[in-house]
């Protein structure tokens, strides 16, 4: 099993935009084999001292796969490839990171 976290910066204003277009693929990822789990989450105000400030204009994903390899196939799944264009100017950077428990 594999664990993906995509933090998503988006364009200023855009987050609301972005998260619409996102909620409308999920059911498709999440019928994709492999998948065990995949969503948008946003950083929420708390009073406690280590977390970091609120990020008005990120979004994060928070996806868990069975494998590797059905990461792969989900990144070229036909759905995934329409997608991408539809929101790419709402994005300004992101990062990528794969985990694996231990």
């Amino acid at each position: 099993m594999i664990h993906v976290i995509v933090t998503v910066e988006l364009v200023p204003g855009k987050r609301e935009e972005f998260l619409d277009a996102f909620r409308r693929v999920v059911p498709q990822v999440l019928d994709e084999e492999g998948c065990l789990e995949y969503g948008p989450a946003i950083d929420v105000e708390t009073s406690i001292g280590a977390q970091i400030a609120s990020r008005p204009d990120v979004a994060t994903i928070i996806e868990k796969w069975q494998s590797l390899e059905h990461l792969e196939a989900h990144l070229v799944a036909p759905h995934m490839l329409e997608y991408r264009p539809q929101v790419k100017h709402l994005i300004k950077d992101s990062t990528l990171q794969i985990l694996q428990p231990v």
